[in-house]
């Protein structure tokens, strides 16, 4: 190796000339080859910095600062300062531009155009600049409050000073108040006031009349409590409502309250899953609300139109952005906004009716859907247990007691049962069995079966009639449309099997998903799009593939399937119009307190039932039998009942004890003062159809179409009023005192 080390290093000694003899012509000198090294762009790291601010990544941005600025600011403030800055100016979003940069070898100067984008405030532009100094990685910033905005500098703070316009009320569709910002009184019972047994009587009837409620129910709230409990808490009711009373309740005694101002619903809360509730801003949520221009103590709507509405109910808070020095005095304003004003919704709801609703269904776990027909309008949406939405408000006195019975009740009063729960549909799925088997081609209205009490044709397996559980005769020979109005369970087990031993493998999930199941409707508030099982999801879910037994069980409503009451509304609306399906609507219209109305309700057709005009008539004539055919399923609970009705009885396998109970139906009366109306009925776990369903469903039109009940249920000594085990039924009436 060292031999060759040598010549080499003579041969680069040569090449330098170090060898040569004599001066060398400057000519032939060779020129020097310099290679650099790019500078890094001050612009980039600048760009950098704003980025993260962008993004609000205050820590990245911190991490770019020069040690001798981060000597000067710790981190936490340096945090604190950016944050209180976005929240003060409600920013939604941060945009910049690079104008020009100065740059000498050690330190640079970046100039910039910012456009803050504010939630209340609009849009504001400023031009200011961020120094940076030579680091080690390229260039770090020299950071100072200019780099926010010139006003900033010195520490000088951002403030505002909101103007918000009073949250608009939610209507019903005749104006009357459903959510309003009003004076309240809350009651509450002190039961060592209770006078004897006339002021008590006295103190009952009062509160009930005012509450809306039996006096038996109110008498019920302390009974149980023990002796000398000094506050029962009862609810609230509008101060208008109050001083109609207020003087006899002093006479009587019992009775305490306390006035208040709140975001107040009628009656306890009406449709309270599908109108909302409001309530304060939690902390974990605050820097969110607080960039929309919200502040701490605000309340802003839950769930229903409350919250979808929001925007509109709130209206845009207006106000000014102050600059102040460090001790909060004025220096100037930033920007000046006016408000603008919010906006009342007027729901399709019928306020009324959603009362009677209910009362109707009170008691048992479920819903109640009622559409105008031909329109899709939602007269009443009931989901039970209701809540009281007034309890969310801190200022009401009876807040803690009543907010705690909402989140511990075990029956979860907050779920909206006829929007965002699934059930089987049990029988009145048959209308979909009937129209898909009429549109077969291979059925007619008059295709005669012999209905007995076994359904044998699955080889190996037995399955029994609703006749056998109820000690009936078995309904013998019917045509297909007196086997929808007898809800014969083995003609529609029959034209499942058949259908699919045909090669009609999916004619029952196709007509399903037709008639608009497995989907949701559109309405305006939340729900879910439930469950049409078919050969894609069975393989996808269980890797099996879709079974004669499938199509056995859809047939009647059963198999996986997962409806929403309202779903089953909408397509029995469609039977019931001539084949429409409308899209469910909750809002009539948006208008703000000078008439201008942005957002107006107009009828959407969202699609056509695929069934021919004879398959819909002869529906519907046996949906007409099910209530005035002797053998209909619903004959008895229609007796004498003078409006027009056609219906469908289900009762559902739950899995439970008990199944659901269904009814399901339109009126057809065709009157100009009242538009006919399409209903739905669900009671969880209650048993049948018929029982159960069937007088609620009748109640709800009494409601509608007389303004009252007339009847009282099988159950009820006396409306609203159940029966003790002591009292005889009547004769078309159970035997046994059901429990609701």
């Amino acid at each position: 190796m060292k031999r060759l080390l040598l010549p080499l290093a003579a041969l680069t000694l040569a090449g330098c000339g170090l060898f040569r003899s004599g001066p060398r012509d400057p000519s032939q000198l060779p020129t020097p080859a310099i290679t650099s090294i790019p500078a890094p762009d001050p612009e980039v790291a600048a760009a950098a910095f704003l980025d993260l601010w962008k993004e609000q990544d205050y820590e990245g941005m911190y991490a770019l600062l020069s040690p001798l600025s981060q000597d000067a600011i710790s981190e936490a403030d340096f945090v604190t300062r950016y944050r209180d800055v976005w929240r003060a100016a409600a920013l939604s979003s941060l945009d910049y531009e690079i104008v020009s940069s100065l740059i000498n070898p050690q330190a640079a100067q970046v100039r910039y155009r910012e456009t803050f984008h504010s939630a209340v405030f609009g849009d504001i532009v400023r031009e200011t600049y961020v120094d940076l100094t030579r680091a080690d990685a390229g260039w770090a910033v020299a950071w100072s409050d200019m780099a926010i905005m010139p006003e900033l500098a010195g520490g000088n703070l951002l403030v505002p000073e909101y103007v918000t316009p009073t949250r608009a009320n939610i209507y019903d569709r005749n104006g009357l108040g459903l959510a309003t910002q009003a004076d309240a009184v809350a009651l509450w019972i002190d039961t060592a006031l209770i006078g004897d047994e006339d002021a008590e009587d006295a103190m009952l009837r009062i509160l009930g009349r005012v509450l809306d409620r039996r006096p038996e129910t109110i008498r019920a709230l302390y009974e149980n409590y023990p002796e000398g409990s000094w506050y029962i808490p009862l609810g609230e009711v509008s101060l208008e409502d109050f001083q109609a009373v207020e003087a006899s309740l002093s006479d009587v005694g019992g009775v305490q309250w306390a006035f208040y101002t709140t975001r107040f619903y009628m009656n306890g809360g009406l449709a309270p899953q599908s109108v909302g509730y409001v309530s304060q801003i939690q902390e974990s949520e605050a820097e969110t609300y607080e960039a929309l221009g919200y502040e701490r103590d605000d309340m802003v709507g839950r769930i229903g139109i409350e919250e979808v509405f929001e925007p509109q109910l709130r209206g845009t808070p207006g106000g000014t952005l102050l600059v102040t020095d460090p001790n909060g005095a004025p220096i100037n304003t930033l920007a000046q906004v006016e408000p603008v004003l919010p906006q009342a919704v007027y729901t399709t709801l019928d306020r009324d009716l959603q009362r009677q609703a209910q009362n109707a269904i009170a008691g048992f776990n479920g819903a109640i859907v009622v559409l105008e027909r031909d329109t899709g309008r939602v007269l009443a949406m009931v989901s039970s247990p209701g809540f009281d939405p007034n309890a969310y408000d801190t200022r009401n006195p009876n807040w803690t007691y009543a907010l705690d019975a909402i989140l511990n009740n075990p029956n979860n009063p907050s779920i909206n049962r006829a929007t965002s729960s699934g059930y089987p549909l049990g029988s009145v799925f048959k209308i979909i069995t009937m129209a898909a088997a009429l549109e077969s081609g291979v059925y007619t209205p008059d295709t005669v079966y012999n209905c007995t009490a076994e359904f044998t044709e699955l080889p190996g397996q037995v399955f029994y009639d609703w006749t056998v559980e109820a000690e009936l005769p078995p309904t013998g020979e019917v045509t297909l449309s007196e086997g929808l109005a007898r809800s014969c369970n083995p003609y529609f087990w029959h034209i499942g099997v058949d259908l699919f031993n045909l090669g009609l493998t999916t004619a029952l999930p196709d007509m399903a998903k037709a008639f608009g199941l497995g989907r949701t409707t559109g309405i305006e508030i939340d729900e879910i799009a439930g469950r049409v099982p078919d050969p894609e999801w069975k393989r996808e879910t269980t890797g099996v593939d879709w079974a004669v037994g499938d199509s056995h069980q859809l047939a009647i409503g059963q198999a996986s399937l997962n409806v929403t009451p309202l779903q089953v509304a909408r397509f029995i609306a469609a039977v019931g119009n001539g084949g429409t399906l409308y899209r469910p609507q909750l809002v009539e219209r948006v208008q703000n307190a000078e008439g201008v109305v942005s957002q107006q309700f107009e009828p959407e057709a969202q699609g056509t039932l695929p069934i021919k005009p004879e398959t819909l008539e002869a529906i519907q004539q046996a949906m007409v039998q099910v209530i005035t055919w002797p053998r209909g399923t619903a004959y008895r609970r229609f007796l004498n009942f003078p409006i027009s009705v056609a219906g469908k009885t289900g009762t559902a396998d739950s899995g439970g004890i008990e199944p659901h109970a269904w009814f399901a139906g339109y009126t057809f009366e065709g009157r100009e003062d009242k538009p006919d109306i399409a209903v739905v009925v669900l009671a969880e776990y209650q048993g049948q159809g018929s029982d159960w369903a069937a007088p609620i469903f009748r109640r709800v039109l009494e409601a509608y179409f007389f303004g009252q009940a007339f009847q009282p249920y099988p159950w009820e000594s006396q409306i609203g009023v159940t029966r003790t085990p002591t009292e005889t039924p009547g004769p078309d009436e159970q035997t046994e005192t059901p429990e609701p």
